[in-house]
């Protein structure tokens, strides 16, 4: 094992297990297990930013199948003390439980502040933050419904996963090319960092995953947005050692 003076805090996003295809799916899943493998013995904590399934729905007892070796890896760190946060995205926001129960896992439905070293993070996966998405907003809102989580529950798990699969399958990701633009200061996530600031907010770092873009930008000259890009084009994650974080790619495409 390292030793404290190596260990390391590790953050990524957007796996989007599940699509395009089973087959290529799989192949991520690996990809990132093999990721976990090799960071595992100097993680003092792992943080996954949402994402992480293009669809996932807990039934009071049912779980989507699949995606055995990425939950098995999980369960390996946290038995082994390793703290683990999961932080639902928009596309697998219906956690109610499981994870914490089975895994050992910390959820988080919101963004949360944290200190980190000698560092204040922000830490979410950024879907509806910002001003403006006014459509989108309203679809997490109908999605984060206590009614309409009920009423989708009802239906049987084979035709409610099945709808869901088949909507996911429609994505623009499942033709990813990585042409996602960045859009400077139009950016939401940037527009909301701008906000917590001038509401006083002192983090250094404000991470985020949902824009699949990987990149580091300076909001001024002590406060930075991180964006953890995916692992569907970019492989990337976030490294800090307690002072400085940085984007590290692992087994570039």
């Amino acid at each position: 094992m390292a030793s404290n003076a190596l260990k390391r805090i590790y953050f990524a996003s957007d796996f989007h297990l599940g699509i395009p295809d089973s087959a290529s799916s799989f192949e991520r899943e690996k990809r990132i297990v093999r990721w976990l493998n090799q960071i595992q013995d100097t993680c003092e904590e792992l943080f996954i930013l949402g994402d992480i399934f293009d669809f996932w729905f807990e039934y009071d007892l049912v779980v989507p199948k699949g995606f055995i070796r990425l939950q098995a890896k999980i369960a390996e760190f946290t038995d082994a003390g390793i703290p683990v946060h999961f932080f639902c995205g928009n596309h697998d926001l219906w956690q109610f439980g499981y994870f914490e129960k089975e895994l050992g896992v910390q959820v988080h439905h919101k963004p949360i502040e944290r200190k980190l070293g000698s560092k204040l993070f922000y830490i979410g996966h950024g879907d509806g933050l910002g001003p403006g998405q006014t459509k989108f907003k309203l679809v997490l809102a109908v999605y984060r419904n206590y009614f309409f989580q009920r009423l989708f529950a009802f239906l049987h798990p084979s035709i409610g996963m099945g709808f869901a699969n088949w909507l996911s399958h429609r994505s623009k990701l499942k033709t990813f090319d990585g042409n996602f633009t960045f859009y400077d200061e139009k950016e939401h996530l940037i527009q909301h960092c701008r906000m917590l600031i001038k509401e006083g907010s002192t983090c250094s770092y404000f991470v985020f995953g949902h824009r699949h873009l990987p990149m580091i930008f300076d909001l001024n000259e002590t406060q930075k947005y991180v964006n953890l890009g995916d692992w569907i084009g970019y492989n990337t994650y976030a490294v800090y050692d307690g002072n400085t974080l940085s984007i590290e790619t692992f087994e570039s495409n």
